[in-house]
C-alpha cells in the first residue's frame, strides 16, 4: 500500500514537471484573469536604450583595463569575440521574442513552451538569483561612487562615515551596514511603481547621459593615443586575449532583458528584435571604443586596478575627464539597477500567473499598470541584501544564472524549430512514437554539445602543458558531429517573424561556448548551481506543482499569441 503510495506521488510530480505550454493557434488578445493587464508603451528607440541600459554600468571604464592588463591592447580582440559570442545569443533571443506571444516570461517562458514547466523553473530560479544578489552589489556600489562625488565638496571630504554609502566594517565576515544603497533602490522602486512611462524616461535621460560621456570620453582620449603603445599587440599570446574574452564576455550580459519587456513593446514582433540587436551591438561599439583608447593612451603594464581609465586621464593632465567619468558611472549604475528590477518584476509576475508562486504576484496595479506587488518585493528583496551585508563577496557566483539562460533558449530555439512541434498530440500514436524518439534524440545531442563544451572548458582552464591541448579536439570533434546530427536528423519548419540564420549550427555554437565559459567560472558557482537546483526542485516539488495553472484540459497551459501587427 505504501509502495503504491509513494509510486502515486513520484507519477504525479512527473506528470506535472513535464506538463507544458504550447503556442496556441488563436490570435486573441492576451487575456489576464488578475485584473488590468501591462500597458503597451515602449518603441524601439526605448527598447534599445533599455538593453543599452542593463548592459553597460561603471564596468565600462574598470574591466576594459582589468582586461587590458593581462591581454594587452589585444583587450580589443577580447571584447570583440566576446561581442561576436553575445551577437549569436542574441540572435536565438531575437527569434523567440518575435515569434512568442506577446507577454512577459522570457527565457522562463521560452523553456516551459519547449521543454517542460519544471526546467522552465530552474531557469527562472538561477537567474532570479543572479537578479536579486546583482541588484543589491549594484546599489552598494552606486551608493559608493555617490560618496566618492559627494567628498569633492571640500568640506565633506573624508567627513562621511563608511556606513553611509561604502559599507561598514564586516561583522561576522560579511555583515556590513549600509544606508544609502537601500534609500537609492527605494527611490528606484518608487519610479517603476508608478509605471512604465516614467521608469522609461529616467532610464532614456540617465542612459542617453552615460552614453554621450563615453562617446567624449573616446573622442577625448583619440587625441592623447600613442600608436607605440599597442605594440606588441598580443603581448602573452592568443590565450589570454580567449582567457579575457570569457571575462569581457559578462560586461555584455543584460541585452536579454528586452525579450521580458514583451507584453509593454508597441510593437513586439517587430521591435523585440530591434531592440537585443541594435543595444548589443551599440554596447559592443562603445566598449571597442573604450579599449582601444585605454591601451593606446597608457601602456597596458601601467594600467590601474580601481579605475584604470580615470586613472589614465589623469596621467594625461585631464582631470575633468575623470570627473565625468565619475558621472557616467553613477548613471550607468543607475539604469542597470532600473532595468534590473524592472525585470525582476516582470518574471514574478508571469509566475505569479501560471501558479508557480503566489497569486499576489500575478497582480497588477488598474491605473498604474504595473505589477506593484512584485515590485516592492523585489525591491524589499534587495534592500535586505544590499543594507545588511556584503554582497560583493559572493560576486563570484553570479554569472552561472545567465549562462544557464543563455545555453537554454539556444536550445528552445533548436527544439522550437522541428516539425510538428506543436500538433503531435493530435497525430497518429505510431507517426507520434517516431517523433517522440527523434525528440529524444535531438535532446540527447543537445545535451552533448553542452557536455562536451563543459569538458573543453576544464582541459582549457586546468591544463599547462601546449601538448596535452590536443585533447581539446576530441570533445570538439564530438560537438560537430551532435551538430550534424541535429541537422541532417531533425526536419526543420521555418518560424514567422525574425529567424535566427543558420540553424542548428548558431545555437549550438550558443550552447557549446556559453558552457564553456561555464567552466570557467569559480567552482563556488558550481556548487550554487547545483544546490540551487535542489532546493528549486523541492519548492516545485511541494508548491508549484500543485498550484500551476493547467487549461481545461489539465495537461497543458496556454498562452495565446498577439494580434497581428498593423502595416506599416
Amino acid at each position: 500500500m505504501r509502495d503504491s503510495s509513494r509510486s502515486s506521488i513520484f507519477s504525479q510530480f512527473c506528470s506535472s514537471a513535464l506538463r507544458t505550454k504550447p503556442l496556441s493557434n488563436s490570435s486573441d488578445v492576451v487575456r489576464i484573469n488578475s485584473g488590468e493587464g501591462l500597458i503597451r508603451r515602449l518603441g524601439p528607440f526605448d527598447l534599445i536604450l533599455l538593453g543599452i541600459g542593463a548592459s553597460i554600468g561603471a564596468g565600462i571604464f574598470v574591466v576594459t583595463g582589468t582586461v587590458a592588463r593581462d591581454a594587452g591592447p589585444g583587450v580589443t580582440v577580447s571584447f570583440m569575440l566576446a561581442g561576436a559570442s553575445c551577437v549569436l545569443n542574441a540572435l536565438c533571443y531575437a527569434e523567440l521574442a518575435s515569434r512568442f506571444p506577446a507577454v512577459v516570461g522570457g527565457a522562463y517562458l521560452y523553456t516551459y513552451t519547449a521543454f517542460n514547466e519544471l526546467t522552465a523553473f530552474l531557469v527562472f530560479t538561477q537567474m532570479m538569483l543572479d537578479y536579486h544578489i546583482g541588484a543589491a552589489s549594484i546599489a552598494r556600489s552606486l551608493a559608493s561612487y555617490i560618496v566618492n562625488i559627494l567628498e569633492l565638496i571640500p568640506f565633506l571630504k573624508n567627513n562621511i562615515p563608511n556606513w553611509v554609502g561604502h559599507g561598514s566594517k564586516e561583522i561576522f565576515g560579511f555583515v556590513s551596514i549600509n544606508v544609502l544603497a537601500p534609500v537609492l533602490l527605494v527611490l528606484l522602486t518608487l519610479i517603476l511603481c508608478r509605471g512604465v512611462g516614467e521608469s522609461s524616461l529616467v532610464n532614456t535621460i540617465m542612459t542617453t547621459t552615460k552614453i554621450v560621456i563615453v562617446v567624449v570620453v573616446i573622442i577625448v582620449g583619440a587625441f592623447e593615443v600613442d600608436d607605440s603603445n599597442w605594440s606588441p599587440f598580443a603581448p602573452n599570446g592568443f590565450k589570454s586575449m580567449l582567457t579575457g574574452a570569457t571575462v569581457a564576455f559578462f560586461a555584455y550580459v543584460g541585452f536579454d532583458a528586452v525579450a521580458n519587456s514583451a507584453e509593454e513593446s508597441k510593437r513586439p514582433q517587430r521591435d523585440l528584435p530591434i531592440g537585443i540587436i541594435g543595444s548589443l551591438v551599440v554596447c559592443i561599439a562603445l566598449y571597442i571604443g573604450v579599449c582601444l583608447v585605454i591601451t593606446g593612451m597608457v601602456p597596458y603594464k601601467f594600467l590601474g586596478e580601481e579605475a584604470p581609465l580615470a586613472e589614465a586621464f589623469k596621467t594625461k593632465g585631464l582631470h575633468f575627464v575623470s570627473v565625468l567619468i565619475s558621472v557616467a558611472a553613477v548613471a550607468g549604475l543607475t539604469t542597470t539597477l532600473l532595468v534590473g528590477l524592472y525585470v525582476q518584476s516582470r518574471l514574478y509576475l508571469g509566475l505569479g500567473r501560471d501558479g508557480l508562486l503566489p497569486a499576489i504576484f500575478a497582480r497588477v496595479h488598474p491605473t498604474r499598470h504595473t505589477p506593484i506587488q512584485s515590485q516592492i518585493w523585489v525591491g524589499f528583496i534587495a534592500c535586505v541584501l544590499a543594507g545588511l551585508l556584503n554582497v560583493h563577496l559572493l560576486s563570484h557566483v553570479l554569472s552561472v544564472g545567465s549562462l544557464a539562460g543563455y545555453s537554454v533558449v539556444a536550445a528552445c530555439v533548436i527544439t522550437l524549430r522541428w516539425k510538428d512541434n506543436d500538433d503531435i498530440s493530435s497525430e497518429m500514436t505510431q507517426v507520434t512514437a517516431t517523433y517522440m524518439s527523434h525528440r529524444l534524440e535531438g535532446i540527447i545531442c543537445i545535451t552533448v554539445i553542452a557536455c562536451c563544451g563543459f569538458t573543453t572548458g576544464i582541459i582549457f582552464r586546468y591544463v599547462v602543458s601546449p601538448f596535452a591541448y590536443i585533447f581539446l579536439i576530441i570533445p570538439i570533434i564530438i560537438a560537430i558531429l551532435a551538430t550534424a546530427a541535429l541537422r541532417f536528423r531533425q526536419e526543420q519548419m521555418d518560424p514567422p517573424g525574425f529567424s535566427c540564420p543558420w540553424v542548428p549550427m548558431v545555437p549550438a555554437l550558443c550552447i557549446f561556448v556559453n558552457i564553456f565559459l561555464f567552466a570557467q567560472l569559480h567552482y563556488e558557482a558550481w556548487v550554487r548551481f547545483i544546490v540551487l537546483s535542489i532546493v528549486a526542485v523541492g519548492v516545485y516539488a511541494f508548491y508549484g506543482q500543485y498550484h500551476a495553472n493547467p487549461t481545461v484540459d489539465r495537461e497543458v497551459v496556454t498562452y495565446h499569441k498577439a494580434p497581428e501587427e498593423e502595416a506599416l
